[in-house]
């Protein structure tokens, strides 16, 4: 019996025939690495935009981009000021309103105090609809939500750049015609109907 300040004692040789003598156990590898990067990606992947999200940001900026587009290519490059009214067909026209209140001419603001509370509520809606675009995982209504977000960002900048919001599109039916309203309040109106639907429809099928 060997006491532990005496050195191990090499083993005999085999001899030929004989099973080699077992090797002493080599001590395992913990994989506590391996284990947290997985955690870690799991963890980055649970972080991220949900589909839904991904698909409201993105209908936010498309709409951004196309009302912008429009309205400068209208004003600057159409000249549409100078060579109204354009009669599409009995139903459009092209004509130019400088809209001082909310979506198709509604609650109108003559001061700038009421100019900067429009801009401010505009604002403070787009945030907080999209903090709700981020925790949504319904696709339809982060969809809506995303075309109102964008619609009303792009009514934000015109009231910043040209102290009032440009519509450019008349619906008329005969005699009869409605507001005047542009591409960001389309995408609005479009946005409510869907979030609507979805309150009133889809959020029931999802509970049952």
């Amino acid at each position: 019996m060997s006491t532990g300040s005496e050195p191990d004692m090499p083993l005999p040789p085999a001899a030929p025939g004989d099973a080699a003598p077992p090797r002493p156990a080599s001590p395992r590898r913990t994989s506590s690495a391996k284990g947290g990067k997985g955690r870690g990606k799991r963890k980055s992947a649970k972080g991220g935009l949900s589909t839904a999200a991904i698909i409201g940001f993105s209908l936010a900026l498309l709409t951004l981009i196309f009302d912008q587009a429009t309205k400068i290519y209208y004003l600057f490059v159409y000249d549409l000021p100078v060579r109204e009214p354009v009669v599409l067909n009995p139903f459009l026209s092209l004509i130019v309103v400088w809209n001082r209140g909310i979506s198709y001419g509604l609650f109108q603001q003559h001061t700038d105090l009421g100019r900067w509370i429009l801009i401010v509520v505009s604002i403070a809606a787009a945030v907080g609809l999209s903090f709700w675009i981020r925790r949504t995982t319904a696709k339809l209504l982060a969809a809506s939500l995303g075309l109102i977000v964008g619609g009303a960002i792009g009514n934000v900048i015109d009231r910043l750049a040209y102290g009032a919001v440009f519509d450019f599109i008349q619906f008329q039916i005969g005699g009869w015609s409605w507001y005047v309203f542009n591409v960001a309040d389309a995408a609005i109106v479009a946005g409510v109907i869907g979030l609507l639907y979805d309150s009133f429809v889809l959020e029931k099928r999802r509970k049952a």
